[in-house]
This record gives structure tokens, sequence and C-alpha cells, in this order.
């Protein structure tokens, strides 16, 4: 009987650490963002714009992610026109500008002036002694980590030349 209590324990101290080890896998970028809860009209672009599998895939990316607030900063009009599917190419070229490839912690991104995007274009990066800018947006937050990279939050969407 004894025997089979302790096979028993053993056999629930190994499901609890499976579990326990299951809970503390680190999610991808979308998830990672869904979790947040401020990005849900980031998730709705990425979304419309057939680019949720890209940031689900292995990377690794810095996503510079604007939040609902930095998307009501908008004109009027403007995200429910982009979020059409005639303008998919556009919502497209927009959201890859928000994307460097790589994974670029607030440590490394203090070195930089610029950085290219997956857009092919490149951001501008100022650091100043209390904030950093990338275009125009603030950033303001960082290091998020996921499992295929990293998001810095910022204030405003910043769009391509």
């Amino acid at each position: 009987m004894k025997t089979k209590q302790l096979f028993i324990m053993i056999a629930v101290l190994l499901s609890t650490s499976l579990l326990v080890a299951g809970c503390t896998k680190k999610k991808d970028v979308v998830e990672t963002a869904v979790g947040e809860g401020s990005f849900n009209t980031l998730l709705a672009a990425l979304q419309a714009a057939d680019l949720v599998t890209t940031l689900k895939s292995e990377g690794p990316f810095t996503v510079f992610a604007p939040t609902d607030a930095a998307f009501a900063k908008l004109p009027a009009d403007t995200l429910e026109d982009l979020l059409k599917p005639e303008n998919k190419d556009q919502l497209q070229s927009i959201l890859t500008y928000h994307v460097v490839p790589g994974k670029v912690m607030a440590l490394d991104i203090m070195n930089l002036s610029a950085a290219k995007t997956v857009n092919g274009q490149s951001i501008l990066i100022k650091v100043g002694a209390d904030t950093v800018m990338v275009d125009n947006a603030m950033v303001t937050k960082t290091d998020i980590e996921c499992s295929n990279g990293v998001i810095h939050v910022i204030d405003s969407v910043i769009l391509p030349k």
C-alpha cells in the first residue's frame, strides 16, 4: 500500500511541475499584446492586414506598439479607412514600419539614432535625458519580453515617409 501511495504522490508532483512549467512559458508578440489589454486597435489592424501569423512566427521581432489611445489620436475616419480591404497594402506598410527585425532591448536602443524596419524604411530614434522618441512617438514602456521578441509601447502611431 505504501508503494502505491508513493507512486501516486510522485505522479501528482510530476503533473504539478509540468503544469507550472507550462504556465511560465513566455507568450509570443501577439499573445502578449492580447494579454496587455491596451492594444485592441493594433490587434484589429494586424488582423485586417493579415500580419497576425507573421508576428506569431519565430522572429525575433521588436515591435513599437501604439496603444489604443495612440490610435485614437489619428484624424477621424483614418483608421476606419485603413481597415478597409482595399487599403490592406497601405495598412501593412504602416504596421511593418512599427517592427524592427531582431530583438532590440531598451539598452540597445539607447545607442541607436535609427533602425531599419521590416517596411524597409528607417525610423529615427532620439534619446533625451528623460525620454526616448521613435519618429514622433514617445516610448512609454520598454522591454515587454516575448517568446519571439520584445514590445516597446509608444504613445502615437508612426507613419512611413
